[in-house]
């Protein structure tokens, strides 16, 4: 397979703004829809949200989709149909397997805006009885290499789990500094940094940008500035 690393730049993303929401769409969602963007692998959905304080996302259902939310500022407060409760700040994550069926609501409940990523994962199968769960992790183990945060593949065992054939990790890298990664040249690969700047094999990311990556099974990620990086490593 050959290698390649599509940059897609935040300015390029699709956009939907309300009075309370800022969203950016990385793959085609809503009324935002482009053909040759429908997903990377088992990654379906890539969305960058901005919401204000106060207001959220009410309760609206989902099915057969694993749902992961990784917060880049503030914090979201969920609450959904299987009695579920929980807030998830800056740096964490929260995992939701919809399963057979669930309806949730999403909010921030404080008084500054906050910023997440919300992505949606294709589940090895459908069905199932819906979960959720959330974890706070150490920010320290971050500092310089990549951390599975949320993992249905073998090893991951410190990581929230999902049923998909996939992981979401979370890295730090300070100026100057780089971290491989390391996987099997077929996977879909998509990147993106959350706070700074950096290079992914030669290819300069600015905050917010994503990255687009199969055929290559290592990358070198290079902290143009103190960066965090998000990256899916799905089939």
């Amino acid at each position: 397979m050959p290698a390649m690393i599509e940059k897609r730049p935040f300015k390029d993303l699709g956009r939907d703004t309300h009075d309370w929401l800022d969203a950016r769409f990385h793959f085609s969602f809503a009324n935002y829809y482009d053909p040759a963007r429908m997903g990377w692998g088992a990654l379906r959905v890539w969305n960058d949200d901005e919401i204000a304080p106060g207001t959220g996302f009410p309760a609206h259902p989902h099915r057969d989709m694993e749902i992961i939310t990784y917060v880049t500022k503030g914090a979201i407060s969920h609450a959904d149909s299987m009695g579920n409760q929980g807030k998830t700040e800056a740096g964490d994550v929260q995992v939701m397997s919809a399963g057979s069926g669930i309806r949730h609501a999403e909010y921030n409940a404080g008084t500054e805006g906050s910023h997440s990523f919300q992505l949606w994962i294709i589940p090895r199968e459908g069905g199932g009885t819906p979960s959720w769960g959330t974890k706070q992790f150490p920010k320290g183990e971050r500092a310089g290499k990549f951390v599975a945060l949320a993992s249905g593949l073998p090893g991951d065992d410190d990581a929230l789990p999902i049923r998909a054939d996939g992981r979401v990790l979370g890295a730090t890298i300070k100026a100057g500094e780089s971290t491989t990664y390391r996987t099997e040249a077929s996977r879909h690969l998509y990147l993106v940094v959350a706070n700074g700047a950096a290079e992914v094999n030669g290819v300069k990311l600015d905050v917010r940008d994503g990255a687009a990556i199969t055929g290559e099974a290592t990358l070198t990620v290079k902290a143009l500035e103190d960066a965090e990086l998000v990256l899916v490593d799905a089939a």
